[in-house]
């Protein structure tokens, strides 16, 4: 049988001399997202702002302006209503009052005693405002000790200038994931914080790939010019690369469209999390290496040229 190949075998891609236009293209969609992100901020779900979410279902379609008007005769509040799932499936988001806990949960019994006589309620999701502050802190926290410790594991296996690289890669991932959810005004939440850390994870396999290799050249070929090296050491691992992210997008597709909306967020999370961690292992963190200078201490310095 021959071996599966989405690319040639051999490629001369020049992705060295594009450098600069990656760069650029990374430096334009971070900059909108960091204005998205601090005109319009972050779309936060229940499990980082507080409230209550309640899923209901009934045995016909929901006309969602009519339940709308309906609960919001019942005086609760500003109450937000989607479709989940199928047409007979809503979720239905009441923000929390932080001052005021008895009345959220007055609320609450309000609109469940409402939708009882004509709605299944599937679950019911409560989280205070001390839990969900205790979440961003807790996010916060896990994505940069995350970060920290793929900086200390590089540094120690290969030499700093990969470890700045790949980390210098990695914020990049994080920030256009962040972005995009701000830019879309997508609903972000723990399982979106999850995605994030598992993007980390296969970003930082992705960039080590392709810096094994550059290593492994670095030793073999002591006179090369950098550029043509790192060129090199991108085209022989891009077929591995390519590969893996296709087979990894086929399965993300998969619980993208049939997974259900429980998992939308985190699916659509995870297909921009292999997009982006793959192209900035190749177009990022790679080009990186030419900036910040690697070196042969046991050669002397390699040559670099634009």
């Amino acid at each position: 049988m021959k071996s599966l190949r989405l690319v040639p075998s051999k490629t001369s891609v020049n992705f060295i001399k594009r450098r600069y236009i990656s760069f650029c293209l990374s430096l334009i969609f971070l900059s909108v997202g960091a204005f998205s992100l601090a005109t319009q901020g972050l779309n936060l779900g229940i499990d980082f702002k507080g409230g209550t979410l309640i899923e209901a279902s009934q045995e016909e379609p929901v006309d969602i302006s009519a339940l709308r008007n309906r609960l919001n005769e019942l005086g609760v509040g500003d109450v937000q209503i989607q479709s989940f799932g199928n047409e007979n499936d809503v979720l239905i988001r009441l923000a929390g009052d932080s001052e005021n806990a008895a009345e959220n949960l007055k609320a609450v019994e309000t609109i469940r005693a409402d939708l009882e006589s004509s709605f299944e309620i599937r679950r019911v999701e409560v989280v205070g405002p001390q839990i969900s502050g205790e979440l961003i802190s807790a996010g916060i926290l896990a994505v940069t000790l995350a970060i920290a410790a793929m900086l200390i594991y590089i540094w120690f296996r290969f030499e700093w200038q990969f470890s700045l690289g790949s980390v210098i890669a990695l914020t990049h991932d994080v920030a256009a994931t962040i972005g995009i959810f701000s830019l879309l005004q997508l609903e972000f939440n723990t399982s979106i914080l999850a995605a994030i850390l598992t993007i980390v994870g296969y970003s930082m396999n992705d960039t080590v790939v392709v810096y094994d290799r550059v290593r492994e050249n670095l030793r073999k070929y002591k006179k090369m010019d950098l550029s043509e090296l790192l060129d090199l050491s991108i085209n022989e691992t891009l077929s591995r690369t390519t590969v893996t992210s296709v087979t990894t997008l086929l399965a993300l597709f998969a619980l993208f469209f049939l997974g259900g909306e429980v998992i939308h967020g985190f699916a659509f999370a995870m297909l921009w999390g292999v997009f982006v961690g793959t192209y900035s292992s190749i177009f990022i963190a790679a080009p990186l290496l030419l900036i910040l200078g690697v070196k042969r201490d046991w050669s002397g310095n390699i040559k670099q040229s634009d």
